[in-house]
């Protein structure tokens, strides 16, 4: 969209829906979603398909959905690996009830301070956050101007709403991010660099 002399992207995250197996620190294991995600996904986007580009962690449970989108109204898709959801290390894939079995505190002290308490082996912030803020800034950069869909995960709107509300890393857990949720993000290009104001949350975009 251009106003004046100002080029502003209108961005959508949307979280991908329940996967197969249920609620578990997933990471980046591969799961597909469940048909009750399909759904979720569904009722989260309405009818109006408004996007020029759809872009898609590589991880099933996003790009399937983002492949039918694409295909359903002939939008343009492209996949971005650095989209994928933050390694988990030893929690990968397991449950809370699994973590929790021999140190009943451990998620609690990870959630007050990931940044000390991280799962053994897990991704640290700091690298997160660089290459959620590089995938950003690449497709900003390939988009200017348009409306976007990206099909993504709990880890990656967090980090996007942490940097444009300036967010310390110590308390990005503490944002909530629902199964297909919906978070808007509108971008104003300033010069070599875009300023990111959130629009909404944790909404929808069913008409």
């Amino acid at each position: 969209m251009i106003t004046d002399d100002r080029v502003t992207t209108l961005v959508d995250l949307l979280r991908h829906g329940e996967s197969v197996g249920g609620a578990r620190y997933r990471g980046q294991t591969d799961d597909p979603l469940s048909h009750a995600g399909w759904q979720e996904m569904l009722c989260a986007v309405g009818r109006e398909r408004p996007w020029n580009v759809i872009v898609s962690s590589p991880l099933s449970r996003c790009l399937a959905f983002a492949e039918a989108m694409s295909e359903e109204a002939g939008i343009p898709l492209e996949t971005d690996d650095r989209l994928k959801e933050i390694g988990f290390g030893a929690w990968q894939g397991k449950t809370s009830e699994e973590i929790t079995r021999y140190d009943p505190g451990v998620v609690q002290r990870f959630y007050r301070d990931p940044t000390t308490y991280r799962p053994d082996g897990a991704e640290g912030l700091a690298e997160f956050r660089n290459r959620v803020a590089g995938a950003c800034r690449d497709i900003l950069n390939r988009h200017a101007g348009k409306h976007l869909l990206i099909v993504c995960h709990a880890g990656i709107i967090r980090m996007v709403m942490a940097q444009v509300l300036g967010i310390p890393l110590a308390n990005l857990f503490r944002i909530k991010v629902g199964t297909a949720c919906v978070t808007r993000v509108e971008y104003a290009e300033q010069g070599e660099e875009f300023l990111g104001q959130l629009i909404f949350h944790a909404g929808s975009l069913k008409s």
